[in-house]
């Protein structure tokens, strides 16, 4: 078997302006085709047509080569050589950043192939399976301004069945701490003691100064962990968030590769790596992170706020990994979150979510939707 094609698929919702930090209302799709009628499918959360760019680009030289070039022809089986191929020959303009993005989401096709050439489920593919089900926590962005819109906000999240809720911190949070703290523990007294509590600050903070003052709050209230204190790159601000009890989380806001999360471990000193797998280095770089971060006794959990494609590539992750993590949830209204693919993930009564134990990701593009909002022009 031999790989023919990598095609690229732009999807874009009408009206989208792009003007809030919400990357569900477009998408990039990422198909490798074979020259046995089988495809493996994924996606990408990033630009899509830079992606498209990186996939398709001529070669410059021997080491600055489009995707599409370097994989043509190639044996799809070797999918670690794939991967380790791509990023050589993509070394000179790669490395880092969306060039990892633009590998990801091939990565992630190719196990997607691999599982569906052997009939057997990608996540028994990366390792012996641990659990059936993950438990989903949802994020609800934006969270609002007045106590009524938390609840408001929160209880989109609770009428689908999740039992654990992260909620988003606003900028205007560093103006007033009391505000802040007043919309904190509304959403604690909202959703009871039974419920997981877990914040994401995405860049509400811009230095530790402003977000410290908020952690005795989060404590105080319980709270699961403390995600992106600040921005990725201010890596001794994160360490300083050490000490209050509770688990800082990082990485979802752009870190790619077991290089970058193992400078955020050791000198961000975080306690849970969050990366995408659609933006980190696909399945196969995500299994390298996990085994650092075990080396090193410290957790994943992956981050995914996409669609379906991305829930079940973060299921078959979290089906075998070492620790029961949860799976984070999409609440957005897109409708490329929900009707990208055939297959629908619900949550059950217990707040989990099945894995799928179908061949390869277990999920099937839905034609009409990606025609509706196909980009064109």
């Amino acid at each position: 078997m031999r790989i023919t094609d990598i095609e690229v698929i732009e999807l874009r919702v009408p009206g989208w302006t792009g003007d809030t930090f919400d990357g569900s209302y477009d998408n990039c799709l990422v198909l490798v085709h074979t020259d046995e009628g089988i495809s493996g499918i994924a996606e990408v959360d990033s630009v899509p047509s830079v992606i498209r760019a990186i996939v398709e680009a001529p070669r410059s030289h021997t080491h600055a080569m489009g995707l599409k070039q370097v994989l043509l022809g190639a044996d799809p089986s070797d999918i670690e050589g794939l991967w380790d191929r791509m990023y050589d020959l993509t070394s000179y303009y790669g490395r880092r950043g969306v060039v990892i993005h633009a590998i990801s989401a091939v990565d992630i096709a190719l196990w997607d192939l691999r599982g569906k050439i052997l009939g057997t489920s990608v996540g028994r593919l990366l390792g012996l399976r641990q659990r059936d089900s993950v438990l989903a926590y949802g994020t609800v962005y934006p969270l609002g301004e007045a106590p009524d819109d938390v609840r408001r906000n929160i209880d989109r999240g609770l009428a689908l069945g999740l039992k654990a809720i992260k909620i988003v911190a606003d900028p205007f949070w560093r103006e007033d701490v009391d505000v802040a703290a007043r919309l904190i523990r509304t959403a604690r007294e909202h959703v009871g003691p039974e419920i997981r509590l877990m914040v994401d600050a995405a860049t509400a903070w811009s230095t530790a100064e402003e977000g410290l003052p908020l952690m005795p709050i989060f404590v105080e209230n319980g709270f699961s962990w403390v995600e992106a204190p600040l921005p990725v790159d201010d890596l001794d601000g994160h360490a300083r968030f050490q000490g209050y009890g509770i688990p800082i989380g990082g990485g979802d806001l752009g870190l790619t590769t077991r290089y970058e999360y193992e400078e955020a471990f050791l000198r961000g000193r975080i306690d849970i790596a969050q990366p995408d797998v659609t933006m980190a280095g696909g399945l196969t770089e995500l299994m390298r992170i996990s085994a650092m971060a075990k080396r090193l006794d410290r957790r994943v959990v992956t981050h995914g706020y996409k669609s379906n494609i991305t829930i079940a590539a973060n299921l078959a992750f979290l089906s075998q990994h070492w620790r029961d993590e949860p799976l984070e949830y999409s609440t957005s209204r897109s409708p490329l979150r929900w009707n990208l693919t055939r297959e629908a993930f619900p949550i059950g009564t217990d707040g989990r979510v099945d894995v799928p134990d179908r061949p390869g990701l277990g999920v099937s593009l839905d034609r009409e939707t990606v025609e509706k909002y196909r980009a064109r022009g």
